[in-house]
């Protein structure tokens, strides 16, 4: 995917719409595509979360695993995003995900946006 497209995708997120087209192109610049194929795991329920994601197209299916048994709790759709306490906190996954039909995502580092927090300040604020 282009930079242009994941800047488009980025800032359709409520979290960063007051975020400027610099602070959307960094942010941009340092995410990673992903393209999942239908039934791929994205994340683990209480595996560390150190990143959050947002779904660019398909469909991701969040669930529990109790006693061996998924228990559906959603679903998210693009312009969703996933984990997004992982991108401030240390945390671990409250849910499992993973795609219900080919889908694409794209993931955004803890590390990556504290540096982008470290630079602009200011957008502690829009948080």
């Amino acid at each position: 995917m282009a930079l242009d497209d994941d800047i488009l995708i980025l800032s359709s997120v409520k979290l960063f719409q007051g975020f400027t087209q610099e602070q959307l192109r960094l942010l941009a610049f340092g995410a990673e595509t992903t393209v999942l194929q239908a039934d791929h795991k994205l994340y683990r329920e209480d595996d560390v979360a150190d990143s959050a994601y947002i779904v660019v197209s398909g469909l991701i299916t969040l669930y529990r695993e109790l006693g061996g048994e998924r228990v559906p709790i959603g679903t998210a759709g693009p312009g969703t995003m996933l984990s997004e306490l992982a991108l401030i906190a240390d945390t671990n996954r409250l849910t499992s995900a993973s795609a219900a039909v080919d889908s694409e995502v794209i993931r955004l580092s803890r590390k990556m946006f504290h540096r982008i927090l470290e630079e602009y300040p200011e957008i502690a604020v829009l948080l």
